[in-house]
Formats: C-alpha cells, sequence, structure tokens
C-alpha cells in the first residue's frame, strides 16, 4: 500500500493543529468529526479513543470512517468508532452532498443505485462519485457499506441479538454476504467483535447514541414534555417515551434515557424488528438532534448581539425534532394560533377517536399510536372542537401526503419543500417552516412572522416585521433552526411558543 500522508489538507478536516490537540486531550467535542488512524497497527479510531496515545509520525487523520476504511484502515475495538456521532454539517442543509448523505442515511442505496442516487440530487452519477470522494474520501457506496457495517458491529457489541438478525438489520439479505463483507472490511468473522450483551431481564434492545457536547438534554426534554399526548409520548425530567407504528402496521415502543458519565444516550427498543432497527436508530438521532456540531453553530452565532448572549448562556441548545412526521405536521396545524395546552388537547382527542390501540400499555402508560395519513385523509374531525376550515387543512395535509403532492422525507431543499406545502389551504410559511425544522431536521427552517422571535428580535414595544426579521437573520445561515429555539427560550413569553 502507498505511504500515506501524516495530514492530508482535506476541507472537511479541522486544521492540524486542532486535530493534535484534540487527539492529545481527548476532546469530545471533536468526536466524529475525524478520525485517527494508525500506520503502524491499520487501526482508526476516534479522537476520545482511551489508548495509549500514539507517535504522531504514526497518525493519519481522516474526516470520515469510510475514508479510513477505503484507505485499508479497521475500526478500533476499544473506541469503537461506530458510537460516533455523525458529521451533522455534512450531513445537513441544501448541498447536493448534504443531500445525498441524508438519502443514504435514509436507505436509498440498500434497494437503489448510484445513479439513481445523484439523479434525486440533481447531479451525474460521475460527478456525484468525484464530489463524494474529493470531500468524503469515500464513494456512496463506501459511505454506504461503512455505515452499515458500523451498525452491524454495534449490534454484535452491545446486543444479544443472533447474527443472522445482525446481517438483516444492516441491510444484507444474505448471512454469507455479510459474512464476507464483515471479514473483508475488518480481517475478522462477526462472532469475533461480539461481546457479552447488557440483557437486563427484558425483551428490550438496547443500544448507545453517542453525542457531541455541550448537549441539553433537559431543555429539549422540557420541550417535548409540554408537548407529549397522553397514550403515544410521554416525558419526565430524564426520559422520554413513546410508541410507533412499523412499516406492517404493527406497533412498538422506544423509550430514552441519559447514560450517567457517557456522552451518550441510552434508547430502549420493544417490538422493532431487525429490518427496521436502523431505520428507527436514524429517526431517534434526528429527533434528539444527536449529530449537531455546538461549535459551528456558536461561531455563527457569537459574534452577534442578539444571539451571542444567548449561545454562551446555552451552549448546549438542540432543535427537538419529531419522531413522526405527519404528527409533526398535524400538531402544527392544530396549534395554529392557539396555545401548546390548547393545541394538545385537541391532539389527545385526535388520538383517542383515530388513533390505533395497542394490544396492551406498556410501563411508560402508552396505549395507542398516532393515525396515519390514510386514516385522516376523509376522517371525520367534527367533534375534536376544531374549526371546519381547520378540519378541513388537516384532511388536506393527509390527502397531500397519501397522493405524494408533499413528502417529508428528509432529503429536500428547504425552499422546495416550503414552496410545495404553502400551496396546501391552510400551510402558510410559519407553519411549513415549522414542519421542516421538527419533521425535517432542517438547520436553517426559519419562522420569520412568529410573534414571539420578531418581539425578541425588535425593540421594547417595536417587534419587528417579518421581512425585517429575514434580513436580520441572514447571517444566522445555515444555523436559523437554532437560533428560533434561542430566542424563544430568551423570551419570557413561554405560553406563546408555538407547539
Amino acid at each position: 500500500m502507498a505511504a500515506l500522508p501524516a495530514f492530508a489538507h482535506d476541507p472537511a478536516l479541522p486544521d492540524e493543529r486542532t486535530c493534535e490537540q484534540a487527539r492529545l486531550s481527548r476532546d469530545a467535542r471533536f468526536d466524529g468529526l475525524f478520525f485517527t488512524a494508525v500506520t503502524s497497527t491499520r487501526i482508526y479510531c476516534r479522537p476520545v479513543c482511551p489508548a495509549p496515545t500514539p507517535r504522531r509520525e504514526n497518525i493519519v487523520y481522516f474526516a470520515h470512517a469510510a475514508a479510513a476504511e477505503a484507505a485499508g484502515f479497521r475500526p478500533c475495538l476499544r473506541c469503537r468508532p461506530e458510537l460516533s456521532p455523525a458529521d451533522g454539517t455534512w450531513r445537513r442543509g441544501d448541498a447536493a452532498v448534504s443531500r445525498a448523505l441524508a438519502l443514504i442515511d435514509e436507505g436509498a442505496l440498500v434497494d437503489g443505485d448510484a445513479a439513481a442516487l445523484a439523479a434525486r440530487v440533481g447531479l451525474g452519477e460521475r460527478q456525484l462519485r468525484r464530489v463524494f470522494v474529493e470531500r468524503l474520501g469515500a464513494t456512496p457506496h463506501g459511505v454506504h457499506g461503512t455505515r452499515r457495517l458500523l451498525f452491524a458491529k454495534q449490534l454484535l457489541a452491545e446486543t444479544a441479538l443472533p447474527v443472522t438478525e445482525v446481517a438483516l438489520a444492516a441491510g444484507f439479505n444474505s448471512l454469507r454476504r455479510f459474512n464476507s463483507a464483515f471479514a473483508e472490511a475488518y480481517r475478522m468473522a462477526p462472532r469475533d467483535v461480539r461481546r457479552q450483551a447488557r440483557v437486563g431481564g427484558d425483551d428490550a434492545l438496547r443500544l448507545r447514541l453517542a453525542y457531541r457536547p455541550p448537549y441539553d438534554l433537559a431543555a429539549l426534554l422540557a420541550f417535548l414534555r409540554a408537548r407529549t399526548l397522553p397514550g403515544v409520548d410521554e416525558a419526565g425530567e430524564a426520559h422520554y417515551a413513546r410508541t410507533l407504528r412499523l412499516g406492517d402496521g404493527a406497533a412498538a415502543s422506544l423509550r430514552v434515557t441519559p447514560l450517567p458519565g457517557e456522552t451518550a444516550l441510552q434508547l430502549e427498543l420493544r417490538g422493532v424488528p431487525p429490518v427496521e432497527l436502523l431505520g428507527v436508530v436514524q429517526r431517534v438521532r434526528r429527533m434528539f438532534d444527536l449529530d449537531a456540531d455546538p461549535a459551528a453553530v456558536r461561531a455563527v452565532f457569537e459574534p452577534d448581539a442578539l444571539l451571542g448572549p444567548c449561545v454562551r448562556a446555552w451552549p448546549g441548545l438542540r432543535v427537538p425534532g419529531g419522531f413522526d412526521g405527519f404528527e409533526v405536521a398535524v400538531r402544527a396545524v392544530l396549534g395554529q394560533q392557539v396555545s401548546v395546552a390548547a393545541a394538545r388537547t385537541l391532539a389527545a382527542r385526535l388520538v383517542a377517536r383515530h388513533g390505533q390501540a395497542i394490544e396492551a400499555p406498556n410501563a411508560d402508560g402508552l396505549t395507542h399510536v398516532f393515525p396515519t395519513a390514510a386514516a385522516l385523509a376523509d376522517a371525520d374531525l367534527a367533534s375534536l372542537g376544531l374549526t371546519c376550515t381547520r378540519a378541513e387543512t388537516v384532511r388536506g395535509v393527509a390527502r397531500a401526503l397519501v397522493d405524494g403532492r408533499v413528502s417529508l422525507a428528509g432529503a429536500q431543499p428547504l425552499d422546495a419543500f416550503v414552496d410545495a406545502w404553502t400551496k396546501l389551504p391552510g400551510i402558510g410559511p410559519w407553519t411549513a417552516h415549522y414542519i421542516a425544522m421538527r419533521a425535517l431536521g432542517h438547520p436553517d427552517a426559519f419562522c420569520a412572522d412568529d410573534l414571539v422571535l420578531r418581539r425578541v428580535a425588535g425593540a421594547p414595544g417595536a417587534p419587528l416585521t417579518g421581512r425585517a426579521l429575514e434580513r436580520r437573520a441572514h447571517g444566522w445561515r445555515p444555523w436559523r433552526a437554532y437560533a428560533v429555539l434561542h430566542l424563544w427560550r430568551a423570551s419570557s413569553a413561554s405560553t406563546e411558543t408555538p407547539t
């Protein structure tokens, strides 16, 4: 193998001095932003690896795990690169690479090919491959392959799932193909990385979900707690639980709690089949904004007179997502021009009348799954206390999703998403941006017409207009969704915070 440079001047990498300082100090803020490959062992690590520090002349830095694996390195068994949070800067936003990565995360290359992926982001196949290699150090299929093998490695290390089910969860239809791919990439058999699973005496599957500090879990849980739906989800001071619908219509559940002493959350899943595990994990990561890079957000906000004090006061604030995009959309409509509490009451009635009851309530008291778009497309909503116009907007959203006029896929350009949704009766820019922020996890969604934001950004007694706030927020791109959360947090008018 050809000699590798000690430091490749990759624009996706932090500068060499930063990489060195982060590696030597094991700085968790850089976890997932780069990987340390050791030429003497052919192993790559997270910057937080607890192993003895290698000599500098044996180190090569890579911006992405797929690039390290493409160069012939295998993941460390001690620090476990599969636990690293993803580089959210690359995986979010409207750039072609960001959208392609989001599509890969959603499984675009499981059954599709690179040509179809390229077409969906407006590039030719060769151009997409070239851009991936230039910016990420690996091809789209290389990124996809690394993603599913690392997920398999996590399942092997943390669960008691049979290897056959691990293979299915990682997207392999054949155990032989999985064993071969794993051995080729990591030069060991899957059974060689299997550890004693931490089984809690029940049927839950438990996984670690890492994040970059700082992370204000308390604020995120408080946001979710104010919006929980009886029977569907439940949030406490240090946990969140909810039901979810599987691809075959069956119900399952999840629970998220902090892991003391770790920069990670614990996800407990019950009833989720192997083939759906990766998709569920990805949705939970987006809901809890685990792949955010707080340093990137702070670098944009800190010089700003309005947001600088906010980001210094609340450096770990994240954008609370929604697990079910349709649920977010419906609740955004129900919350138009009413308080959080009133919208929650309306949503609870909707669930009681049209939600799917689960066979047996679980330990968190969850009894229902939120209704599907198909269930509400022609539903009678008269008894819920909605106006006729609002009821028709809910049905209109459901019909538009069923017939494909709008989508909640995560890899859409923000402007195109807003344009499509605002064509629906009853959906204005505020609602469309709110859905993009919470259902898609789009980092630049911005509710410029929000009264609370206009008040906080304006002079006392003189709120800005929506257009003036748009101009004021131009310098906050591409992180305006985080600005929304900071300004809501800064406002004392909590009862006016949208649902």
